[in-house]
């Protein structure tokens, strides 16, 4: 296990899934990479642009993701998977294939939580 790595190594994070506790701790872990000195991107993919609508006492999802951003990371949001859901997007600009394209290419290692 390495902690306080000197190479930076980028993570990506595609979140597929509006289930409180999953989002949750995804974001958890993209802030505990970024405190680790590693970059991170947040895709967020169909049921996963709801996250933001997230309202759980358990699992504080916005809380979260809010944290995620002030730390430096990256977030992004389907944008035909707003559309289709008629889904509002504060928190992040709205995204592309092309952009989960590049996410996907260009991280070190690629996680998949849906």
């Amino acid at each position: 296990m390495t902690t306080g790595s000197d190479a930076i190594e980028h993570l990506g994070i595609v979140l597929e899934t509006n289930d409180p506790e999953r989002a949750w701790n995804a974001f958890r872990l993209g802030i505990t990479a970024l405190d680790d000195g590693h970059e991170v991107s947040v895709f967020l993919l169909g049921a996963g642009v709801e996250t933001e609508q997230i309202r759980d006492e358990e699992f504080p999802v916005r809380d979260r993701m809010e944290a995620f951003e002030a730390a430096g990371g990256e977030l992004l949001a389907c944008g035909t998977c707003l559309e289709m859901r008629q889904e509002e997007n504060e928190v992040c600009p709205i995204s592309t294939m092309s952009d989960l394209l590049e996410v996907v290419t260009t991280a070190d290692r690629v996680l998949t939580i849906g």
